[in-house]
């Protein structure tokens, strides 16, 4: 059993270690982890994806602490939940302590500021990838395009029209339930 945990450990570490990306680049190697050590069967980590995308929180992570009670139950959740958080952690903390000691030098505040429109792009060309992926109507694509519109003349909190769009969205679907 102490080799399944350390096997469980070693794995999720790994994947945290070396999937960078988000959540979905977790899947190549949970779909290896499946295949090698047939702890989960790819038909559960499908069943993972579609559930851990609807539950809050990281994909990744959802995925790892879903796949370690598949494993494992509920020790095995735990331990694949801090494998894959550990190397980001690990990451962070030694990043927080250079970046206080190196925020005055140049170098790194033209490096930070290049960072800033690069992750913006990144995040747009997913969003963008979403919205043709996805089977949106021209309501959906109305308010979109207005929450974009309205949030750079009004600064609200991003969370306000994040808020607006799920109240919207759950009444939208609500009365399309109900026929109205």
């Amino acid at each position: 059993m102490i080799k399944l945990f350390v096997q469980l450990f070693f794995q999720f570490f790994h994947i945290g270690v070396f999937s960078f990306g988000g959540g979905y680049a977790t899947l190549p190697f949970l779909y290896e982890i499946a295949e090698k050590f047939h702890w989960y069967s790819t038909r559960q980590l499908t069943d993972m994806l579609a559930i851990s995308s609807i539950t809050p929180g990281p994909i990744g992570v959802n995925m790892a602490t879903f796949a370690g009670f598949s494993t494992s139950g509920i020790l095995g959740a735990l331990i694949a939940t801090i494998a894959i958080v550990l190397p980001s952690l690990i990451i962070v903390t030694i990043t927080s302590k250079i970046i206080d000691k190196f925020k005055t030098n140049l170098y790194v505040k033209n490096a930070v500021r290049a960072l800033k429109p690069a992750g913006c792009a990144l995040l747009s060309a997913v969003g963008i990838k979403l919205i043709f992926s996805s089977h949106l109507h021209l309501l959906g694509i109305l308010i979109l395009v207005t929450f974009i519109s309205t949030s750079f003349i009004k600064k609200y909190d991003p969370l306000f029209y994040l808020g607006i769009s799920a109240i919207i969205g759950f009444c939208l679907g609500y009365f399309h339930l109900i026929g109205v």
